[in-house]
């Protein structure tokens, strides 16, 4: 006996490349982008305050997208957007948290991060680009890749379960293999210049003649050397493309239409370098999001599941994007209710103790 609760949407709500649609999201996308970049040009720490309003401008840039979407098309297309908007900014939450321990782990200065961050953005365009055109693909194959990935996001969810609290934290990033990469290919001077990812040889030369610089010795020479901020940039962007093996076939299962994948992926990637520094103060806060977030993986491979047994064997649940939204909408909240009622004492404490040692050393000062 089968369920059905909606027809399949991916048939119902084919919009494929429609011109007027790939115009609005670009020139939305490029303009917001640019105001973006033109006003973090310089090299300065970003308040909180700062980063909350810039992240509120990206949600509502999301927001005039989505708008758009139910005034061209239909209410369920803007659902679908939203749906797979929420997704994404709700699994980019764990991969902000390693970005957090790759910049600890580097020393980098908190005004150098958003430097980094643009760049791993703009990499992410990039190849979210390539997986959701080849992920698109194997999804147009049927319902027995749709099982084969129900299975990988169900596998992400597990390692999700598996990983500790701390873990990331703790990680000695000098086997990563992109650090290895860099240093095999590429000289490197040990010590930030300024905000350069790469410096040139006679820069290296001055480098050396500086006080603090003489305990350096350079094993390797070239014309060019990369810096510990192109290492951490590096590690950054192959930790993003791996990420995206996971998100990727998730988003897509909620949304399906390339398009609309794309387009909610791409704002709510533009989105996380004012969201890094949000997350990065409410960390010790939100301490049961990332459970949400492991619960909505199996949510979503429930889905491919439920949706592929259906069409191959007669039995199982279509779950339209209606209750996919809502369901990502629920989880999301409750983890962060949660967070506040159920904190982390640890955590908190661990917190109170970095503020007591900062105000004891400044009385000392």
């Amino acid at each position: 006996m089968s369920v059905s609760t909606a027809p399949v949407i991916h048939e119902s709500t084919h919009i494929g490349l429609e011109t007027e649609t790939v115009v609005i999201f670009v020139v939305l996308a490029i303009a917001a982008l640019s105001l973006d970049i033109w006003a973090h040009r310089k090299d300065k720490p970003i308040a909180l305050p700062t980063a909350v309003a810039w992240t509120l401008f990206w949600v509502a840039v999301s927001m005039c997208f989505a708008f758009f979407l139910y005034w061209h098309f239909n209410f369920e297309v803007a659902s679908l957007f939203l749906a797979g908007y929420l997704f994404e900014q709700a699994l980019s939450v764990d991969n902000l948290f390693v970005m957090m321990a790759i910049f600890a782990w580097f020393k980098i200065p908190e005004n150098y991060c958003h430097r980094v961050l643009y760049w791993g953005v703009m990499g992410a365009i990039v190849f979210r680009l390539l997986f959701v055109i080849i992920g698109s693909s194997l999804f147009a194959m049927g319902p027995v890749v749709e099982l084969l990935f129900a299975l990988l996001v169900a596998f992400s969810g597990v390692m999700m379960l598996k990983k500790h609290d701390d873990s990331d934290e703790n990680q000695d990033f000098s086997s990563h293999i992109a650090y290895r990469a860099v240093r095999f290919f590429i000289p490197v001077f040990p010590r930030l210049v300024g905000h350069s990812f790469f410096i040139s040889h006679e820069h290296v030369k001055e480098e050396l003649k500086k006080p603090e610089n003489a305990d350096i010795t350079l094993k390797r020479h070239g014309p060019l050397f990369a810096t510990p901020l192109f290492l951490c940039l590096a590690i950054i962007e192959t930790t993003d493309v791996m990420f995206a093996f996971d998100s990727v076939p998730a988003v897509i299962a909620v949304s399906r239409e390339p398009l609309i994948v794309y387009s909610a992926m791409m704002f709510a990637v533009l989105g996380l370098r004012s969201m890094y520094f949000v997350l990065d103060a409410m960390r010790q806060y939100l301490v049961h999001l990332e459970k949400a977030v492991t619960v909505l993986l199996f949510f979503i491979a429930f889905k491919l599941a439920a949706g592929a047994s259906l069409h191959l064997f007669g039995f199982g649940i279509d779950i339209s994007v209606y209750t996919s939204l809502a369901v990502i909408a629920v989880i999301l909240g409750i983890g962060i209710v949660a967070s506040f009622i159920f904190p982390d004492k640890s955590k908190k404490a661990a917190a109170a103790a970095t503020v007591t040692e900062v105000k004891e050393e400044s009385s000392a000062k």
